[in-house]
């Protein structure tokens, strides 16, 4: 596999297709490394495969950064809220809590959840329908047993991403929860932009 790494931040133009207009200029300053060689993430792939299992749209996707906190991720992801628009689907799969180590099968055949990532969960999910992201932002800080919920954070930053590129007055929407294995919360928010 080929690496090619850029230090000048992310330049990014996406065009319309029809009028060859630029939709969004983003230039973010942040380390890119590019893997033209490298296939969608399973956190791309899983998600487009159930819901377009036809392939009949194209996916752009953009990694996280490991080394920069969720404002980060919030913040450069606001340069894309124009694409909403246009029609652009922007979505972030992560976890809402993912501590593998604590997985438990005798948990999950009981219908259980741990405390720890219930109270952590709970606490996500009313941050967000209230629209405090900035709170999302700093959860290592904020939120209770974040560390416990999330040991490393790439698997909660989807989130980040997904508000900052609904804009600044987004409303969010619950979808769908669900637990596995005592540990692993699946929810899934809608962000809608409030004008």
């Amino acid at each position: 596999m080929r690496t090619f790494r850029k230090s000048v931040g992310v330049n990014l133009r996406i065009v319309n297709q029809q009028s060859d207009e630029a939709i969004v200029e983003l230039d973010y300053p942040i380390d890119v490394d590019e893997h033209r060689e490298r296939g969608l993430d399973h956190g791309a792939w899983i998600p487009h495969m159930l819901m377009y299992p036809e392939v009949d749209i194209s996916v752009c996707q953009l990694s996280l950064q490991s080394k920069n906190d969720g404002s980060c991720h919030y913040n450069m992801e606001k340069a894309f809220a124009p694409l909403k628009d246009e029609g652009v689907l922007i979505m972030g799969s992560g976890a809402s809590t993912h501590n593998l180590i604590t997985l438990s099968s005798n948990v999950d055949s009981a219908g259980g959840v741990f405390p720890w990532a219930l109270e952590f969960d709970n606490w996500v999910k009313d941050t967000i329908l209230r629209g405090r992201y900035e709170d999302v932002n700093q959860f290592q800080e904020k939120g209770p047993y974040a560390k416990m919920a999330h040991p490393w954070p790439d698997h909660f930053y989807p989130l980040h991403v997904a508000m900052g590129a609904a804009g600044e007055n987004a409303k969010a929407k619950l979808l769908h929860q669900s637990w596995q294995l005592g540990s692993l919360s699946y929810y899934s928010y809608q962000f809608t932009s409030t004008y």
